[in-house]
């Protein structure tokens, strides 16, 4: 089969297509015929070692963490799905690789394909869709009546959170360039900032929920919106020492860790909030959820470009970039 795979870490030149085996299913597994896969930067970080401490893996490595297709063979003890069927899902960190015409799912990371969408649009949902609903709903607990802002809301997680989040009755707020200003407002948030006109602090108070997909500077300034026991989850900074500890990595890298993210957790304190990091798990049961929104008309992919899969680094170019409206999405040959 064709895989857009890595020998090394390193940047975009690593990078190359090969012909690698058809992998084959073990107990619990989908073997897929990969139809489309979604553009994560998660992408470009495993790429470049960044996530190593974290996510170890053996090379060569398929890149690529969430797609649609069809599954082509099943291993045994599965029961849900069979050959022919439609199936989305973010595959398990431990064993990625859905830039290649096959890939491995584990049963409970799938999730019927939603109903009314193509294998594009569903590629779309999986990785990013799942961040939106375990930071808001898993994390934050957020509920009707609240107040959150969610940042960068024309972005891959963004304009699906909101989604979420107007779905689950919040008032939502989000930061937004000039150009997709009228976008976030079709996708139902109620206040849309211009970051480049004015810093949403000044807009926003009293909010019981941050969603930072940015980090850096704007996290620390975030902290300011949020009212005495409201949360901020970050899925784009450093984790954190509490993160790390549970996860099991070694005192040294918690101590880095808490070292690295020290400014947040004083301002978080100061301020009587929580701060919490965030790195998505797969679901099956949680895409499940996620297509139900979508049958209900209240959740809908937004797409940015759609990529062959030839120009598999291009797409990771694209995302590496940052300007992605939406999700960048990898196409396979029929």
């Amino acid at each position: 089969m064709k895989a857009a795979c890595i020998g090394r870490y390193g940047g975009p030149g690593v990078l190359e297509l090969r012909d690698l085996p058809v992998p084959v299913p073990g107990p619990g597994d989908l073997l897929v015929k990969v139809r489309a896969a979604s553009v994560n930067p998660i992408d470009f970080k495993i790429r470049n070692g960044l996530t190593r401490a974290l996510l170890p893996y053996r090379f060569p490595l398929v890149l690529g963490n969430d797609l649609a297709g069809e599954v082509a063979a099943t291993g045994a003890g599965v029961a849900r799905f069979g050959p022919g069927d439609a199936v989305y899902a973010r595959l398990d960190k431990a064993r990625i690789g859905a830039f290649a015409e096959f890939a491995l799912v584990r049963e409970a990371d799938a999730a019927a394909m939603p109903a009314g969408l193509d294998f594009v649009q569903a590629a779309s949902l999986p990785l990013a869709g799942l961040t939106a609903w375990q930071a808001l709903v898993e994390v934050a607990g957020l509920k009707a009546g609240q107040r959150v802002l969610i940042h960068a809301g024309s972005g891959g997680v963004g304009s699906l959170a909101i989604q979420v989040a107007k779905a689950l009755g919040a008032w939502v707020a989000t930061t937004v360039g000039a150009r997709n200003l009228e976008l976030v407002r079709a996708l139902g948030a109620d206040l849309a900032v211009d970051y480049a006109e004015q810093r949403f602090e000044s807009a926003v108070r009293e909010c019981d929920v941050v969603l930072d997909t940015l980090a850096g500077p704007v996290q620390h300034r975030s902290f300011g919106v949020l009212k005495p026991g409201g949360i901020l989850v970050d899925v784009a900074g450093m984790p954190t020492a509490a993160f790390a500890r549970r996860w099991g990595l070694n005192p040294v890298m918690v101590l880095a860790l808490a070292w690295m993210t020290r400014r947040s957790t004083a301002l978080a304190k100061a301020r009587g909030v929580r701060y919490e990091y965030l790195f998505m798990e797969p679901s099956g049961r949680q895409l499940e959820s996620l297509a139900a929104l979508v049958a209900q008309g209240r959740l809908k992919p937004v797409l940015d470009r759609i990529f062959p899969f030839e120009r598999v680094a291009e797409a990771i170019a694209e995302v590496e970039g940052g300007h992605a409206t939406g999700k960048v999405v990898v196409r396979m040959d029929d």
